[in-house]
C-alpha cells in the first residue's frame, strides 16, 4: 500500500465498490459489507467503533480510509415546520437541503450539485451558475446530517427522499445513481425506493438510462404545454423539445401501477389561463402520470407573479374534469427561502443559526397529497 496516496472516504463507495477496496487491501470481500453496515449507523465515526473488524485490520482502514461526515450545519427553521440546513463543503463551497416535516412523513429535499447549468428563469439556483457537482458522499451526507439531526431533536425518522434541492440530479448521473445504491441498500440507509424521487428538468438520455438503471419514482419539471412558453422559460427544451420529451416520457420504464409526476410551476399570466390548462391535458394525454401544481415562489430579484388561489384551483379544475390526478403543491419554508426554486446557498456568512426547537407544522395542503 502506497501512503503518500490520498485516504479514501468510504461514503463515496457503493457495497459493490467497498467490497473491491477491500480486497484490493488484501481482506475478504465480506469485510466491505461489514463496513458498510458500520459507516452508516447514526454516530459512527472512527474504525474503533467498529468492533466486529479484527483490530489489524482497522488499523489498515485508519490508515488508508476515512469516514466524512458534515460538521456544524448551519440551520434555519421556518413558521411552517420547514427546516433549511446549509452545509459548508471543503472547498468553501454551500449547498443546503430541506426538511418537511408532515403528520405521516418526513421528507428530506436534497441537492446533487453546487448551483446549475439549466438557467431555469424563475429558479434562484440557476443564477449561481454551475460550480460542481457534489460527490457520492457529499449528496449521502445531507441525508445522514439531517437524519441525524431529527433524532437528537426529536422529530422522528426520515421517511423520504426527493432530489428537488440545488442542482440538476441527471446532470450528476454516475454520483446520482451509486448515492441511491447507499441509499436503498439494506445495510446503507436501508430507504425504498418508492420513498425516493428523481426530479428532472428533461435531460431525454438519462432519463432512459434512470429507468433502466433504479426502481425509483421519477418527476419531470414541464411548467409549459408549448415549446414557445416552455423554451423562455427553461433553455433546455431548446435540446429536448417538448415531443421528445414527452415520448421519452411515454416510453419509460417503470413498474406496473407507477406514474411519473409532472410538476408544473404557474407563473401569472405565462402559463396560467384555461387554455394553457387544456393544452396540458392534451400534451400528457398518452402518459401515465400525476400532476403537481405550486403557484410560483418569487425569488430574489425575479418578476414573475404568483396566481391566486381562485386561478389555480380552476387550473387544478380543468385537469380533473380530463380525467388527470392533480395535486397543489403547498409552498414550505418562503419565510426563510427554502421553497421550491429558493435555494442559492446565500446569506450564510453570519454565525450559525441553530434555534432550540423547530415550530410545530400545521397541517395545510400537504406535499404529494390533494387539496
Amino acid at each position: 500500500m502506497n501512503l503518500n496516496q490520498p485516504k479514501t472516504d468510504l461514503k463515496n463507495l457503493t457495497q459493490e465498490q467497498l467490497v473491491r477496496y477491500v480486497e484490493s487491501l488484501g481482506h475478504p470481500s465480506f469485510r466491505g459489507r461489514q463496513i458498510l453496515a458500520w459507516i452508516y449507523k447514526p454516530g459512527i465515526t472512527d474504525f474503533a467503533q467498529m468492533t466486529d473488524l479484527a483490530k489489524e485490520f482497522r488499523a489498515v482502514l485508519a490508515e488508508s480510509a476515512f469516514i466524512s461526515r458534515f460538521n456544524d450545519s448551519m440551520v434555519e427553521c421556518s413558521r411552517d415546520g420547514a427546516v433549511k440546513f446549509a452545509f459548508r463543503l471543503d472547498d468553501g463551497e454551500i449547498i443546503e437541503s430541506v426538511l418537511i416535516p408532515e403528520e405521516d412523513r418526513n421528507t428530506l429535499c436534497v441537492s446533487s450539485q453546487v448551483g446549475c447549468a439549466m438557467g431555469c428563469t424563475f429558479c434562484l439556483t440557476g443564477t449561481m451558475g454551475f460550480r460542481r457537482n457534489l460527490t457520492t458522499a457529499e449528496i449521502v451526507n445531507q441525508v445522514c446530517a439531517v437524519r441525524d439531526w431529527a433524532l437528537a431533536h426529536e422529530k422522528g425518522s426520515l421517511t423520504n427522499i426527493v432530489f428537488m434541492g440545488m442542482g440538476e440530479p441527471l446532470a450528476n448521473f454516475e454520483r446520482l445513481i451509486d448515492a441511491i445504491s447507499i441509499f436503498t441498500e439494506q445495510r446503507g440507509l436501508d430507504f425504498s425506493n418508492r420513498r425516493i424521487t428523481v426530479s428532472t428538468c428533461g435531460l431525454v438520455p438519462q432519463m432512459q438510462l434512470l429507468g433502466d438503471q433504479t426502481d425509483v419514482n421519477l418527476a419531470v419539471s414541464l411548467h409549459a404545454a408549448d415549446d414557445v412558453v416552455r423554451t423562455s422559460l427553461m433553455p433546455i427544451n431548446k435540446r429536448y423539445p417538448l415531443a421528445e420529451l414527452i415520448e421519452a416520457c411515454r416510453t419509460y420504464r417503470q413498474k406496473r401501477r407507477k406514474r411519473i409526476m409532472f410538476e408544473y410551476t404557474l407563473l401569472e399570466g405565462i402559463n396560467d389561463s384555461d387554455a394553457d390548462a387544456e393544452k396540458l391535458a392534451d400534451l400528457l394525454l398518452t402518459v401515465p402520470c400525476k400532476i403537481n401544481l405550486l403557484a410560483v415562489n418569487p425569488a430574489g430579484d425575479s418578476t414573475y407573479k404568483s396566481p391566486g388561489p381562485a386561478r389555480v384551483l380552476r387550473f387544478q379544475k380543468i385537469l380533473r374534469d380530463r380525467d388527470f390526478t392533480v395535486f397543489i403543491r403547498q409552498s414550505r419554508g418562503e419565510d426563510i427561502s427554502a421553497a421550491c426554486g429558493q435555494l442559492a446557498g446565500k446569506g450564510w456568512d453570519a454565525e450559525k443559526v441553530e434555534p432550540s426547537a423547530v415550530v410545530a407544522a400545521p397541517t395545510p395542503t400537504e406535499v404529494g397529497k390533494e387539496s
